[in-house]
């Protein structure tokens, strides 16, 4: 599916000076300046990302490695090689507990096919620093990790800063 823009906007909170944009990528690509989410099992950086699929726009952690961005879509971890990236200077990780309250500041990153957003997550799994989607109604983020999915109630979530 083609990039569409998202059918919600979302202005930054008053006190946030900061700015971001997307940058359309693939096959492992990231531009100067792209926001570093974690670290792979093998040491290498893990980007933030988003992309398309089953009529989503979904989280993605992308793994230049790996030349791909894996979502998490019905309890399995998919690869997507048509992706965006985020650049900024001006995000941080704010701690975060389960429950479905997302911090005003918090980036959306994405949506449901129904309109939920979708915020960007991350926590330490197996040894390493694990970017992936904070679903709001779930109460949860959500990771790709072999091949599947797998939930965290704690967690930091991006946020503009």
């Amino acid at each position: 599916m083609s990039w569409q823009p998202p059918p919600w906007t979302w202005s930054a909170p008053s006190h946030c000076g900061g700015t971001f944009e997307w940058f359309r990528s693939s096959h492992g690509d990231v531009p100067p300046r792209s926001v570093h989410g974690g670290v792979d099992v093998n040491g290498m950086p893990i980007f933030v990302g988003r992309a398309w699929h089953h009529g989503d726009l979904l989280p993605a952690k992308v793994t230049p490695a790996h030349r791909c961005a894996f979502v998490t879509y019905g309890g399995r971890q998919k690869e997507e090689h048509h992706y965006e990236v985020l650049v900024s200077d001006h995000v941080a990780w704010r701690p975060c507990r389960g429950g479905g309250s997302i911090p005003p500041e918090a980036i959306r990153v994405g949506h449901t096919r129904d309109g939920e957003p979708l915020y960007m997550g991350r926590t330490m799994h197996h040894g390493t620093l694990t970017p992936g989607k904070v679903h709001p109604s779930h109460g949860c983020l959500y990771i790709a990790w072999d091949g599947y999915e797998i939930k965290y109630y704690d967690y930091e979530i991006m946020v503009l800063d």
